[in-house]
């Protein structure tokens, strides 16, 4: 319902699966993240928006990305290491390095930290942060029980470090679903919007 009031006021709302993502494709389209769990998905995703954004009634130059848990990670990438695409990301609960995250998941597709510590680093969007040249607005619960807080406070670390100015909201003690509390789930989607509003405004096209 959110995607739908984003289009009734303007906004052209795609959502694209790269290679690898749980759809029934094929065991070649799922085991296709293996090793470039980052690499990939910038690849497949920023090329999405590429395409779609050489329609003509879209803006190339207002392209933004959101995503909540994995999307909140694959957000972070893509502002990151596709910066010449995307001029604003929303990062919801994200795993910004995957060293912090379940085993059972990572090993599946990034293999062991001892002996592939370059897919590891691929997949880690922590590593780019010196990429970031747009507007982003990192959200996490600081009760996250699935992924960790502590990641994003590792992520903000090493945005300070790299000089970059970017927007932080926690939710004090909400879990990885950030939606205990009164108004809270309100809240998050009230600021999501007003963040989009902001930092890039729907509205026609402007032709040189």
């Amino acid at each position: 319902l959110w995607h739908l009031m984003l289009t009734q006021q303007g906004y052209i709302v795609a959502s694209v699966d790269n290679r690898g993502t749980p759809a029934p494709r094929g065991r070649a389209w799922r085991k296709a993240l293996l090793n470039q769990f980052g690499a990939l998905r910038v690849h497949d995703q920023s090329a999405a928006a590429r395409a779609i954004a050489r329609r003509p009634y879209v803006d190339s130059t207002r392209v933004g990305v959101w995503g909540w848990s994995g999307g909140g990670s694959s957000t972070l990438h893509l502002m990151f290491r596709a910066s010449d695409v995307y001029r604003m990301g929303m990062s919801v609960a994200p795993v910004p390095d995957v060293r912090n995250y379940d085993t059972i998941y990572q090993e599946r597709y990034v293999g062991l930290p001892t002996s592939d510590s370059l897919a590891y680093r691929d997949a880690s969007a922590i590593h780019f942060v010196d990429g970031l040249r747009g507007d982003l607005l990192v959200v996490h619960g600081s009760g996250d029980d699935n992924v960790h807080f502590q990641g994003t406070e590792q992520l903000v670390n090493a945005m300070v470090a790299a000089n970059k100015a970017f927007t932080m909201m926690e939710y004090p003690n909400r879990s990885h679903g950030i939606n205990e509390g009164q108004g809270t789930t309100v809240h998050l989607y009230n600021l999501l919007t007003r963040y989009l509003k902001e930092h890039l405004p729907a509205g026609a096209m402007v032709v040189q």
